[in-house]
């Protein structure tokens, strides 16, 4: 196959974008210095004139040369660029003229660092950054002379995929590359540098053409400490007799090489900048999707541009969520060791916690110090009771662990290792359920792929080569867990299939083609290959969770092209985890990680191997000029099947995304100002302390027309030249000053200037998000009604209850037999898409993926003992608050069914029993019940506890409240209590009101209850009772209620009404106000 190349408008963008940086340069081609060629001491060590030797077998990449011809190793003439003349402001006017019409906020000022400017090009994953800076290779050859250029890869795997990418295009830029749809005519000359092949930078130097040399950041990293010991760095700066006596470094540095940098924030800082100023680059190009340090940004293609384009694949997510899980296993997942200046080490460990309300065991995440217990943190599961404690010495970081990698110790001697995970029960279940479900969508979508001449692939990463294939004594290879996982599911998925399409008119040829495929042909591993040639783990790179191993990527690589090809039966690829970066091929549409979802690996780099837009057997790319806006998404969509719940991992997703986004010019329009909120310590240090600025819709409207009239923004309602030379001027200032306070003025022209230096993103969010900071009591807590209410109910009370054991034991086992169900682990799978549209507000607020589909719980065959004993009778007369004698007894009276659920689910079995004997507790407690007034009284301060920042969205702002906001429950705009806070406001006969906070609590045997409201009526109003507290539910059907929730009103109204501890104050449930006024009159 050969690929066919298409011209897409960024690309010219992005080329121009560098280019015209360097408007007014004069051309000067063929620029000629007298090279040093060395001082040779012996005829026999000068090279003999030979054909370049490229350092990499070239069978392999297809790799150009630098010269066909013969050349003349002693000839003392070299090439270089041509010096930069344009001057330093030259050069921040031209990237201030390319970043307006790019639409990116100006640089302050020009960024020298290496060279006369570095540049920024920001390009989405999938994209081909690679492609593009070959084309302003070309370009900058064209319009200047430049000829010499270095390429920097942060590793092995890139610098391979660059040496693939140059070797491809090769004859597309020759032939019809340009925007013209000619070809530039000529070839690049390109190598990769081998420090023990030093003669190349002799071709190199000598070449007059565009020539190329390609680097890897290992080489670079060792090469560019002058006092290094490794053997690169005393090759590059030694004088080397098989060199002419020259340093490497020095014959580089003549050339004034134009230095690109590929993915420059996986390369290290400080020193890889020292490194590449060794190399006396003319100028510096840096090319991302996600850049660290910023330099001179002058194009931007984010993964929002490169969405909305439709120049990357839609994604799709089947997510997986365990239900039901048992804590019998002891499951531990190191995250992470955590290391902060000014205190001792902490370790991010997920394990398993039981919910103390319904008895539901989940996967949990927290940080932990030195002596912390899990037994604890577990809420008291039974499997992590003994020693689960970290030792005094336990949490260890990388840097202070012997193998560089951090671990945590346990008083048991239990040693886990950062990454690593301990006793998961269920592993096995969720592997077997991601290959399945990655078959699924495999064969779905290869139906309509396969009509269309596309070949579909799906991606498995794993962390272990010996859970795909293993050798034996005799080196005979194996199959390994996931590889006869794969056969069997393989083989059960594709009779489904074609059982279910059998009657199905179209797709015959298909199902025809898969009939007579074989499930151990549909997989291949591709992994690490050892001296034997076995296939092996990849060795990772310190501190990195990628490989450098050569032969998995030249293996990799040589066969990209075959892969796409139906001749070829490998459609199901295994390869490690480590080795993710090597892997771009365009039809990958499904993606698998059969691994714990750890926070090292991105979302966005995880899915980023599957976004390339696809390609057909004769190598055409099916992009939106061939399919169409709308079939372009049907046919590039990527589905990833993710080792954890779809909501997590969308949510991980979409964070990334956001979290990289440049920021877009935003319009100065009147929603721009009712939306900001300016913090006062911005505006100066005399303002620290003071409230954020924000304007009224009014001030918003005024604002925008002063602008306007000044000429500050344009009809688009951009920011304009004008604004930029001369900001807010007296004359300006004085006119804003009529329409707006003085103090105000600070914030409007911090707020202008946020814009257009592109850092909004701290100053306007989304709407919905503005934050409530404080709610404060206000004028009405004073009001004399609230005030002789609040004296009646602030008092604290004690209860005395008393009912034999024989009546709970006999209606908690009735209970018991009639009621308890436990259930067994089960799963659900969630799927859903990316919108079809991306816009930054929905990443923000993680609504950019709708969910379309939740299958049914599927049941999982786990076994639940774990080896874990449990104390059944004291488990359950602690949770139910009884005697061991009076649990022994229910225990001993429930059905063998009932009992034999233990096994099922043994948390959950203890937390219902448990709960249903409260419960019955519950139903008795009222007839027998006593309250007392004891000392202490509520202050206040309840009411503002905790703080007060809240959503605004959600918040009530209400007139006769104690409070100016009421938060009431649920998210429903009109929900049962905002609505019941309305009401009151509207209500002539309501003097004041206060919604109680949570502190407000009423103790009763099953549980603190904290009532909704307390409410005074205005005296003449003809309401006879004029105290009330008000409970607020959907629905006051005792039945509807649980039993608890029932128990606890019954004891508010004991308190209340019967015993009348509060005076006159009545206590009452109500759906609406109006229940609560016929309530009321009722009682007159």
């Amino acid at each position: 196959m050969k690929f066919e190349f298409s011209r897409y408008q960024y690309q010219t963008d992005a080329a121009n974008a560098v280019c015209d940086v360097f408007s007014g340069q004069p051309p000067q081609e063929r620029v000629s210095y007298i090279r040093d060629v060395g001082q040779w001491q012996s005829p026999s060590l000068a090279p003999e004139p030979k054909q370049g030797d490229l350092g990499i077998d070239p069978a392999a990449t297809e790799q150009g040369t630098l010269s066909d011809a013969l050349y003349d190793e002693l000839d003392d003439t070299g090439y270089r660029n041509g010096d930069l003349v344009l001057s330093s402001n030259q050069l921040l006017d031209n990237i201030h003229k390319v970043q307006r019409n790019n639409g990116l906020p100006d640089s302050k000022k020009l960024f020298v660092g290496n060279g006369a400017v570095e540049l920024d090009v920001e390009m989405e994953t999938g994209t081909g950054k690679t492609f593009v800076y070959t084309k302003t290779i070309f370009e900058l050859n064209r319009r200047y002379g430049w000829s010499k250029f270095i390429i920097v890869v942060p590793s092995i795997a890139i610098r391979e995929g660059v040496a693939k990418s140059l070797s491809l295009t090769d004859d597309y830029f020759y032939t019809s590359g340009a925007d013209d749809g000619k070809g530039y005519g000529k070839h690049i000359n390109w190598f990769v540098y081998n420090s023990s092949n030093l003669t190349e930078l002799d071709r190199f130097a000598q070449s007059a053409d565009i020539s190329v040399m390609v680097i890897n950041m290992q080489a670079f990293n060792t090469s560019m400490k002058e006092n290094g010991r490794s053997k690169e760095s005393r090759i590059i700066f030694s004088p080397r007799d098989d060199f002419g006596s020259r340093r490497p470094i020095d014959v580089i540095a003549a050339m004034r090489p134009i230095i690109i940098m590929d993915e420059p924030q996986k390369m290290g800082g400080k020193a890889t900048q020292q490194g590449i100023g060794l190399f006396k680059p003319l100028f510096v190009l840096n090319y991302s999707a996600t850049h660290k340090v910023k330099h001179d940004l002058v194009y931007s293609l984010d993964a929002l541009d490169a969405y909305n384009q439709r120049l990357v694949k839609r994604i799709e997510v089947k997510g997986i969520e365990l239900n039901n899980m048992r804590g019998t296993d002891g499951y531990l997942y190191l995250q992470d060791i955590i290391v902060r200046p000014n205190r001792a080490p902490q370790a991010r460990i997920e394990f398993k916690q039981m919910r103390p309300t319904t008895g539901k065991v989940v996967k949990t995440t927290s940080t932990f110090d030195v002596n912390d217990d899990l037994y604890l943190a577990s809420n008291e599961l039974e499997a992590y009771r003994d020693d689960w404690r970290i030792a005094p010495d336990g949490i260890v970081p990388d840097q202070l662990s012997a193998t560089g990698v951090g671990y945590v110790r346990f008083l048991n001697g239990t040693v886990l290792n950062r990454g690593e995970i301990l006793n998961d029960g269920a592993e096995a279940d969720m592997r077997r359920i991601q290959i399945r479900e990655t078959i699924k969508s495999h064969l779905d979508k290869e139906a309509m792929l396969f009509e269309r001449g596309i070949k579909c692939l799906s991606l498995f990463f794993i962390d272990e080569v010996a859970k795909y294939k293993w050798y034996d004594d005799n080196n005979e290879e194996q199959p390994g867990e996931y590889a006869r996982m794969f056969e069997e599911e393989y083989d059960s998925c594709v009779h489904e299939y074609l059982n279910r399409f059998s009657l199905d008119a179209d797709g015959e040829r298909y199902r025809d083609w898969l009939r007579h495929t074989v499930a151990h042909r549909a997989h291949n591993g591709y992994f690490s290959i050892d001296k034997h040639g076995h296939s092996i783990d990849s060795t990772l790179k310190r501190g990195s969770d990628e490989s450098d191993d050569i032969s998995a990527y030249d293996l990799i690589l040589k066969n990209k092209e075959r892969l796409l090809s139906f001749d070829e039966p490998t459609r199901f690829i295994f390869s490690h985890s480590a080795l993710r970066e090597g892997w771009d091929n365009p039809n990958v549409f499904q993606i698998c990680t059969l691994k714990h979802s750890d926070s090292e690996t991105g979302k966005r780099q995880e899915v980023g191997r599957g976004l390339r837009l696809c390609v057909n057997k004769d190598g055409v790319r099916q992009d939106m000029n061939l399919l169409g806006d709308a079939k372009v998404q049907t046919v590039n969509l990527l589905t990833v099947i993710a080792s954890e719940s779809y909501a997590t991992f969308t949510a991980s997703l979409q964070k990334d995304i956001q979290s990289e986004l440049r920021e877009r010019p935003l319009k100065i329009d009147n929603a721009f100002f009712t939306h900001v909120t300016v913090p006062a310590g911005k505006l100066g240090p005399d303002h620290e302390g003071e409230e954020p600025v924000t304007f009224t819709a009014e001030e918003a409207r005024k604002i925008c027309h002063v602008l306007i009239k000044h000429d500050l923004i344009d009809m688009d309602d951009k920011l304009t030249d004008t604004y930029r030379e001369q900001r807010l001027d007296e004359s300006t200032t004085k006119d804003l000053e009529q329409v707006v306070p003085t103090s105000k003025i600070g914030a409007i022209r911090y707020s202008l200037d946020s814009v257009l230096e592109g850092v909004t993103a701290m100053l306007i969010g989304n709407a919905l998000k503005k934050k409530i900071l404080s709610n404060p009591l206000n004028e009405n807590w004073q009001r004399k009604e609230f005030q002789a209410l609040w004296k009646r109910i602030n008092h604290k009370y004690a209860y005395t209850v008393d009912f034999k054991d024989e009546e709970l034991i006999a209606k908690a086992v009735k209970a018991i037999n009639d009621e308890l169900v436990v259930s067994k682990m089960t799963y659900t799978l969630t799927r859903g898409l990316q919108k079809s549209e991306a816009n930054r507000n929905e990443l923000a607020a993680g609504d950019h993926f709708m969910r379309q589909h939740v299958s049914g719980n599927q049941e999982l065959n786990v076994d639940a003992s774990g080896g874990v004993t449990y104390d059944l009778l004291g488990e359950v007369a602690r949770g139910a608050t009884i005697t061991r004698r009076c649990a022994a007894a229910i225990l001993k009276g429930i059905r063998g069914d009932k009992f034999r659920m233990f096994k099922d689910n043994p948390e959950q079995f203890i937390a219902k029993v448990s709960k249903l004997i409260v419960q019955e507790k519950a139903t008795m407690i009222v007839d027998h019940i006593c309250y007392d007034r004891i000392a202490g009284e509520y202050d206040a301060s309840i009411f503002t506890a905790g703080g007060n920042a809240r959503e605004e969205a959600v918040a009530y702002r209400a007139s006769k409240c104690v409070q100016d906001y009421v938060f009431p429950d649920g998210t429903a705009p009109e929900s049962v209590e905002r609505r019941f806070a309305k009401d009151l406001d509207a209500a002539d006969e309501v003097a004041v009101y206060a919604k109680l906070p949570r502190g407000f609590q009423i103790p009763t045997p099953v549980g603190n209850y904290a009532p909704d409201w307390a409410v005074a009526f205005r005296e003449g109003s003809g309401i006879k009772h004029l105290f009330f507290i008000a409970e607020t539910k959907g629905s006051m059907d005792k039945f509807e209620l649980r039993d608890i929730e029932s128990g606890k009103i019954a004891c508010a109204e004991k308190l209340f009404n019967d015993f009348q501890l509060a005076g006159d104050v009545r206590y009452e449930q109500a759906v609406t106000y109006q229940t609560l006024l016929d309530k009321i009159h009722a009682l007159q």
